[in-house]
């Protein structure tokens, strides 16, 4: 049975985002809530919540259009309505008379092949369905989503004695592959494995930063980047998550912990927090949390709250010691080290760590499903027993020893060894009954990282590598710091380039697996060459680009991009030299040059102009194609998400979009096989242009912009450039213009803005600042 239509019932926070993000995969839904008393309109709660979700910033929804997919009820006048779903969820009110009731009446409206779940993290699933007839027991678990839905890739499953085997299979291939999940099973626990351990590290690490005097700055700074969790740390997580949240949680698991758990010693709320949320201090959502943003005049000043006082005071930058330690010398430097920062990791961690391994295998059956829990629920870059193995779980083990605390059974078994190996080219981790056993990968998952630990590069240099990941199919991996592009990058696409037919390959793949495809072109190279006066070296890396980008399109083979996160400026214009493009979902593909003083110069301004002129949706004659491009790329923007990047003709109507980021590899390395058997290269490139008549209709479009306030004076200097080069300079309609003309006026373009002193400020802010200059 396929899942075709989906039901939701609860129209909260969490049950709203899973709807949302059930319609991501072009699933209608069918949301509903209670009936409000004394509304007129009864659906009040369930239309509210659609139109909430329209506004939520980061927007729930990868298109507004998928809003239309949702079709909103209420429980008392619509629950029939479920008849026709697949699949219901129960997202309701933690309270399980409530949830109980609401199973009997599903039961006898749903469809007999329906699957039901409940999002419930803390109630356990036997005593959810414990009355409930056999026939409803064999179809039900629990989905346990993360907030945000679609942001958030952990999925916690759970199934009960009695759930039919089929079911969670169908539940768990759903939500992979058309929901985009990392599906981790675990045991009917509470708070399961990321709540759990996630909860705790959050409670310990706030009161153990009370309890030794750090400020919220400095114990942010120790937990985040530096164990590698993210630079929110615990007190800022708090604050986004929302601090009046924190006692429901530690209630929930203090009530259902046994009496000899850890988590008892730390789950009192402090006064503090108290406190806060009482006055309406309960983070980004109320009147500020453990940090706010002050008005003074024009400028917005941050401020932190003081855990002794409990006042607020202007934020300042940690000078701990230990930073700079764990910066040069990783994780264990940072624990080992003497000042307050690295006494406070040492005892957040050793505390955290050794919870986790206690933990298992009673929350899950083994270490990785801990460890990714972990990475896809919290965003650490490393589980917990990945952590003990940068550590070294050996000095782990003896550290507790020394300091008499009891050491878990798992890390005892360790012994010398560490939690995973590689052996034989295989990634391997201890299970919990002793010995080592292959990480497996689900069916159509294909990773980077396990072809590398098996494999050497077929070449590669300090820019990028290229692979043989089978069948035919190499990839070209980009591994810069933010992979930005350099000259480097383009010495390596010239190798790809003649490796992919001398060793008989079929296709190329560009991909890479870190959070960003690529962040454009190395702005500080650029920035030292323009100090030192060498025009002639930057002239030729706009040469080399461009030549580079020019090669990937016109290759005997065919070339497919597969980008995830963020893909700007250069990196967005590799991508659209690519025969076609099998984007992750969440990818954000935009050519900002502007914001830093420049137009695209590697062939992103003609590459939009093709785009556009051949675009089977679009409005015919010159002007069109014109000022699509001229739209996009004088204003920056940069696609909400894959689908969006259609809208903006990042990507073509038929360009693929994988949900699952485990699966973008294969589905890319599909797409290029399937591409190859009869491929040829696109035609050259020619277009018709108005010349200097479309420059000037779109120069006094720019001077309007300029007249009500939305664009500066050297925008407009800006946008002339990229005029001239969209109308194709000083041509004549009658004539087309090809490629190489075109790059000949990108080129100059570029050039003689990076001559600007504005533009130097604008590079300048962004390198100091992260933030594009509007000057």
């Amino acid at each position: 049975m396929a899942i075709e239509k989906v039901g939701v019932i609860g129209a909260g926070v969490m049950g709203a985002g899973i709807a949302a993000h059930v319609t991501n995969a072009g699933i209608p839904v069918v949301l509903l809530d209670i009936v409000p008393e004394g509304a007129g309109n009864r659906n009040a709660v369930a239309e509210g919540a659609v139109e909430r979700l329209l506004k939520t910033e980061p927007s729930a929804f990868m298109h507004p259009g998928n809003a239309k997919l949702i079709s909103a009820g209420n429980v008392e006048d619509d629950l029939a309505r479920l008849g026709g779903c697949d699949w219901i969820v129960e997202a309701v009110i933690e309270r399980l008379d409530v949830k109980r009731a609401l199973y009997q009446k599903l039961a006898s409206v749903a469809k007999p092949d329906a699957i039901f779940s409940s999002n419930t993290s803390t109630i356990p699933l036997a005593q959810l369905v414990g009355q409930l007839p056999e026939a409803f027991r064999r179809r039900f678990l629990i989905t346990h989503f993360f907030n945000p839905p679609r942001y958030m890739r952990l999925l916690e499953i759970v199934a009960g004695a009695d759930t039919e085997p089929q079911v969670l299979e169908q539940i768990r291939n759903f939500c992979d592959i058309q929901l985009g999940k990392g599906v981790v099973a675990c045991k009917d626990t509470p708070g399961f494995i990321g709540n759990r351990i996630g909860v705790y590290w959050i409670q310990y690490a706030v009161v153990a930063a009370m309890r030794a005097g750090l400020t919220v700055e400095e114990a942010d700074a120790v937990m985040g980047k530096p164990i590698g969790a993210p630079k929110t740390g615990v007190f800022g997580l708090s604050d986004l998550v929302g601090i009046d949240l924190l006692p429901h949680v530690l209630a929930s698991l203090e009530a259902n912990l046994p009496a000899e758990d850890p988590f008892h010693d730390v789950s009192a709320v402090p006064d503090l927090i108290e406190a806060m949320i009482a006055e309406g201090f309960t983070g980004r959502k109320g009147k500020g949390g453990f940090y706010r943003l002050r008005r003074d005049g024009a400028e917005r000043v941050k401020e932190a709250k003081d855990l002794t006082s409990g006042d607020y005071r202007e934020a300042r930058k940690p000078g701990l010691e230990c930073l700079a330690a764990a910066k040069e010398g990783g994780l264990r430097a940072l624990v080992e080290h003497s000042d307050r920062g690295g006494q406070y990791a040492w005892d957040v961690l050793s505390h955290t760590l050794s919870y986790a391994a206690s933990l298992v295998p009673a929350i899950a059956d083994d270490i990785v499903a801990v460890d990714e829990a972990m990475r896809l629920g919290f965003n650490w870059e490393r589980g917990p027993f990945e952590l003990l193995d940068e550590l070294g779980p050996a000095w782990f083990r003896r550290q507790l020893e020394t300091e008499e605390r009891p050491v878990p059974a798992l890390l005892a078994a360790a012994g010398e060894e560490t939690f995973y190996r590689v052996e034989a080219g295989k990634l391997e981790y201890l299970a919990v009954g002793g010995g080592y056993r292959c990480v497996s990968r689900a069916p159509g998952v294909l990773l980077l990282g396990d072809i590398k630990r098996s494999s050497d590069p077929l070449a590669g240099n300090g820019s990028a590598s290229l692979w043989d990941i089978g069948d035919g199919v190499a990839c070209l991996e980009f591994h810069t710091k933010m992979n930005a592009i350099d000259q480097g990058t383009f010495e390596m696409i010239r190798t790809a380039l003649a490796l992919v037919p001398q060793k008989g390959l079929k296709a190329l793949v560009l991909h890479n697996e870190a959070p960003n495809f690529s962040v454009g072109a190395n702005l500080a190279l650029a920035m030292y060459a323009v100090n030192i006066a060498a025009w002639s070296d930057l002239e030729d890396l706009v040469r080399a680009g461009q030549a580079a980008y020019q090669a990937l399109k016109t290759a005997p083979f065919p070339v497919v991009g597969a980008p995830t996160g963020l893909a700007l400026g250069g990196g967005c214009e590799v991508l659209l030299h690519c025969d076609a493009l099998q984007a992750h979902a969440e990818s954000y593909l935009g050519l900002v040059e502007v914001g830093v003083g420049l137009i695209p110069g590697w062939g992103g301004c003609t590459a939009m102009l093709e785009r556009w002129a051949q675009s089977p949706a679009g409005p015919r004659g010159p002007m069109p194609p014109i000022m699509k491009s001229f739209e996009t790329i004088s204003t920056a923007q940069v696609s909400k998400s894959a689908v969006d990047a259609k809208r903006l003709g990042f990507l073509r109507p038929d360009d693929g979009v994988s949900m699952n980021r485990d699966r973008l590899l294969a589905d890319a390395k599909h797409r290029a096989l399937g591409m190859a058997e009869h491929y040829r290269p696109p035609e050259p490139f020619e277009v018709s242009l108005p010349g200097p008549s479309a420059k000037v209709a779109l120069e006094m479009a720019v001077h309007g912009y300029q007249l009500i306030g939305k664009a500066s004076d050297y925008d407009g200097v800006i946008a002339g450039h990229l005029a001239d080069v969209l109308s194709g300079g000083a041509c004549d309609i009658t004539e087309p213009v090809e490629t190489d003309t075109l790059h000949d006026l990108e080129r100059k373009a570029f050039m003689a803005l990076l001559h600007e002193p504005r533009t130097l400020a604008r590079i300048e802010h962004m390198l100091s600042s992260g933030k594009p200059l509007r000057n």
